[in-house]
């Protein structure tokens, strides 16, 4: 099954997180790009009741770590592209891209907010209507 791989490394690249809001007469869900984080110098804002978010120097790191995995995956994908992770079925061996399989896995990281658990969300490069599976 032939695929496409991911667009070129040139294109700005999306690495969308959100979470619900914490009031509980909002939950709306804040989202921010991973990317555009620090320009904000980690605020986000809820869309929904306006409530602020700033994020601690501790879990900033951690983003900005992420952040930087993410782009050293995104210059690799050459590399990548001729790279599969290879899935033992009891109807034999199938091999996934590994850009397809970046794209496609659900990252969560779940964090205690005073005695509340928050859960992120992370989607990076989504396929977009140029990249389907044919």
């Amino acid at each position: 099954m032939p695929t496409k791989k991911p667009d070129s490394p040139g294109e700005p690249l999306r690495a969308t997180v959100d979470f619900v809001c914490l009031d509980s007469e909002c939950k709306a869900v804040v989202a921010f790009n991973l990317m555009d984080l620090e320009a904000s110098h980690g605020e986000v804002t809820c869309p929904g009741c306006r409530r602020g978010y700033a994020f601690d120097k501790v879990f900033l790191d951690k983003l900005r770590r992420l952040r930087n995995l993410i782009a050293a995956v995104r210059e690799a994908q050459d590399l990548l592209g001729e790279v599969n992770v290879a899935v033992t079925t009891p109807m034999g061996e199938v091999k996934i891209p590994y850009w397809l399989l970046m794209t496609r896995l659900n990252t969560l990281v779940s964090l205690d907010v005073g005695g509340q658990t928050v859960d992120f969300h992370f989607r990076i490069e989504p396929l977009n209507e140029k990249q389907s599976i044919r």
